[in-house]
């Protein structure tokens, strides 16, 4: 692969993006968080290239385009996941922050990738990046590499590799902004089957703010937020020990 052609697959196109309809020195970085068996994930590519060389699923924003609409776009190409919940929640705009470390490194180990300088040029200036968080099911969804990916993975939030750029700071900057946040959303992100216990609400606070809650507080807490409606009572064969079903409700979601 030629330099330009990884360039080109970074915005999502082989074609030099420089000669594109690119807002220059403008991208976006979306960070996916997953849930799944009580444990929170991000969703992590490796590029295809020698090296360990970990990012964000991340592009270009076109001209025409509205920055919620490129969002989506680029995650749909570099993921092909589609029709997922979104949130904007930082830009990030140092004056040091650019490519040029990370391509230096792996030119270094990639010796064959080869191209026009104006192309180097233009990816290694400083770069302005909005951030973009989602959470969802893992057993919902199906990501797919892109021709730049070597594989892409469901890792542990504790458990992350060393990501280029800032991809770290990113991603704690995301999961702090998805907390903050997490009581007004949590009902559009689709986390839990339509109908629930209250441990297994529980359990998914616990997973995502990395805490224990006491369960009588907890149930408090969820009932003052007005956000669940209270079913039948599940059967277990032990009606008195059963709890109680919940479901979200329909107006809660905002």
């Amino acid at each position: 692969m030629k330099i330009t052609e990884l360039i080109a697959a970074m915005s999502g196109s082989f074609t030099h993006p420089s000669h594109q309809n690119y807002i220059a020195q403008l991208s976006i970085d979306c960070v996916i968080f997953g849930y799944q068996d009580a444990t929170l994930k991000v969703l992590i590519p490796k590029l295809n290239f020698k090296g360990d060389f970990y990012s964000l699923p991340s592009g270009f924003v076109r001209q025409e385009e509205d920055l919620d609409q490129a969002a989506l776009r680029i995650l749909e190409e570099r993921t092909q996941l589609a029709n997922i919940y979104l949130q904007q929640f930082h830009v990030f705009g140092n004056a040091d922050r650019h490519n040029e470390r990370f391509m230096l490194d792996l030119l270094a180990l990639n010796p064959q990738l080869t191209g026009p300088q104006e192309e180097y040029d233009w990816y290694v200036r400083r770069f302005v990046s909005v951030g973009y968080y989602a959470l969802v099911d893992i057993n919902k969804v199906k990501p797919q590499c892109s021709e730049l990916d070597e594989k892409m993975e469901w890792i542990p939030v504790q458990e992350l590799p060393k990501l280029i750029l800032d991809g770290a700071e990113i991603i704690a900057k995301a999961l702090k902004a998805m907390r903050l946040h997490f009581d007004d959303h949590v009902v559009g992100y689709n986390l839990l089957p339509e109908t629930f216990t209250m441990k297994e609400l529980q359990q998914l606070y616990e997973t995502v703010f990395d805490k224990p809650y006491r369960r009588n507080n907890f149930q408090k807490m969820i009932l003052d937020l007005n956000i669940v409606d209270r079913l039948e009572k599940q059967f277990t064969g032990a009606a008195n020990k059963a709890p109680y079903l919940y479901t979200f409700k329909p107006t809660s979601n905002k």
